[in-house]
Formats: structure tokens, C-alpha cells, sequence
């Protein structure tokens, strides 16, 4: 239980036609102000840092529902290694319609490669182990499936998209259900009741909660949260290989190998998504034609 499924209500073309508007609203005043509507030109997408390229194909979809009649040509492709220097496109075609989409392309790319760009540095460090990145809900609104894609690029796996494709139950449901086994028997109840066929994520927060979650039956993984590695180690070895675990909270790149090591399959990472630095990119004009 790698990827669970997900159905995102945004799709990409609905996304990027709201992010135009945004950006857009009643018309770019400066383009129209300096740049003729029949003005030609070609533009290339500069890397300027070293790191893994993600959102071209975004890239592609923005020029395109900006004009339809730009030609894009690719150079790169999407969880490539690139280095500061490179030239991942060119597009040529209206100025006027290369600078409107600028912005918005760069503000995707750069963000989409700056989490693909964490993500394959941090799964790298950890492959001698065998453990799995995860990400989380700990996203941008409505940048959500961008970000998650990211993920993947780099080389990590996707947790749950939201609240409705698996059951995640934390501490907070644990408290309010009066524990642990009453909370597992609330969720059995509710599937049965609503004939889902949800994955079960539950989290423990100590070997007491664990043990009474394995008396009180199976999950389909189990995430042991704010564990430190030692206590860690010990839950996994105590539940054995059979088990599916995952681990959570204040990991850092610092301490990641040594969680990784520990045998759990996989660590989940808010940082992979929530505070990354932008991948340094840049759309230069370099070409003028009347």
C-alpha cells in the first residue's frame, strides 16, 4: 500500500485557468502598454541552480491555454537532473503571450522543482535502507496535487490525497474515542456501515498504545509518531517484517538516516512539501522579430 488512489476535484486545466485570472484579472497593462499584440520572439526557460526539474508539462499547459498557437520546445524532462546553465525550453511565438504566462509557469515550476529537488536528495541519503519518503496533507490550498506530483518526481511516494481516500486515525481521534481500541472498533463499524473499502492507517504514540492496537486487531499500517529512533527500532523489531510502519514527527535531515535505519518502511515528511526552497529558474526573451 504504496500510493493510495486519489480524485482531485481541480483539475490541472481548471487550476491553471483560475491561477491566470488571478494573475491576469482585466489585462497585463504593462504588456499591452510596451509590447505590439503582432510582436514575435522566442523565449528560453533558464535553470539557474542545480537540482531536479518538475512542471514542464504544467509549463506546456499554461503557455497553451494563454495561446494556443506557441511553439514549445522541450530540452528537459520532468525528475531530470539538471544544472545551473541549463536550457530546458524555448518557446516562440507571441511576446505579449510569453510574458503573460511567465510568471504563473515560473511560480509553478520552481515550486514543483524545489520539492522534487528536496525530495531526491533526502530518498537518495536514505536508499541503502529500503525506506520510502512519504509526503503529507501539509500543503499549499489548492497546490495540492502539483506538490504531490513533485513528490513522486523526486523519487518519494504519496500518502493519502485528503480526508476521503483512507482512514488516518491520530491521537486527536484516539482522545476523543476514550482510546485506542474504542477508536479501531468506531472505524470498523463506520466501513461496515457505509460498505467503504478505505486503507486503516493508526497511529500510536507509545508501546503501550501499540500493543493494545495489536490486540485489538489488524491495520493496514501501522505510524508510529514522535517515537526517538531508539524506541523506534524496538516497536519495529517487536512488530516484525510482516507489519507495514511508518514513522512521523520532528524529522529532520539531520536524524533522517538514522530513522531509516531503524527498519521501518516508510517516514512521513511535512517538510518535503510545506517549507522547501524554490528551484531557481528564469524565461528570458532573446529574440526579437516585427
Amino acid at each position: 500500500m504504496e500510493n493510495f488512489s486519489h480524485r482531485p476535484s481541480l483539475s490541472p486545466h481548471d487550476y491553471i485557468r483560475l491561477a491566470l485570472d488571478e494573475d491576469l484579472g482585466n489585462g497585463d497593462h504593462t504588456t499591452l502598454a510596451c509590447i505590439p499584440a503582432d510582436q514575435m520572439g522566442q523565449a528560453t526557460l533558464w535553470v539557474k541552480a542545480d537540482g531536479v526539474l518538475a512542471g514542464l508539462e504544467y509549463a506546456r499547459w499554461v503557455l497553451h491555454t494563454v495561446d494556443p498557437e506557441l511553439e514549445i520546445q522541450l530540452h528537459c524532462e520532468d525528475g531530470q537532473d539538471v544544472q545551473a546553465g541549463t536550457a530546458a525550453m524555448e518557446v516562440q511565438g507571441r511576446i505579449a503571450s510569453i510574458l503573460q504566462a511567465e510568471r504563473l509557469l515560473l511560480n509553478i515550476m520552481q515550486r514543483m522543482s524545489g520539492i522534487a529537488t528536496r525530495t531526491r536528495i533526502w530518498s537518495q541519503a536514505i536508499a541503502h535502507t529500503g525506506c520510502r519518503l512519504l509526503d503529507t496533507r501539509k500543503t499549499t490550498p489548492l497546490n495540492r496535487r502539483i506538490e504531490k506530483e513533485a513528490v513522486r518526481w523526486g523519487g518519494g511516494v504519496n500518502h493519502r490525497f485528503g480526508l476521503y481516500d483512507a482512514i488516518l486515525v491520530k491521537d486527536n481521534h484516539v482522545d476523543a474515542c476514550g482510546g485506542v481500541a474504542p477508536a479501531l472498533a468506531a472505524v470498523r463499524s463506520y466501513l461496515e456501515r457505509q460498505n467503504l473499502d478505505l486503507p486503516v492507517v493508526f497511529e500510536v504514540r507509545s508501546m503501550e498504545e501499540l500493543q493494545k492496537l495489536c490486540y485489538a486487531g489488524p491495520v493496514d499500517r501501522i505510524l508510529l509518531d514522535n517515537f526517538s529512533v531508539e524506541a523506534l527500532r524496538e516497536a519495529v523489531t517487536w512488530l516484525g517484517p510482516d507489519t507495514a510502519t511508518e514513522a512521523s514527527g520532528n524529522i529532520r535531515w539531520n536524524n533522517l538516516v538514522a530513522y531509516a535505519e531503524t527498519g521501518v518502511n516508510f517516514l512521513s515528511i511535512g517538510a518535503l512539501t510545506h517549507s522547501v526552497e524554490a528551484l531557481d529558474l528564469s524565461l528570458k526573451i532573446r529574440s526579437v522579430t516585427s
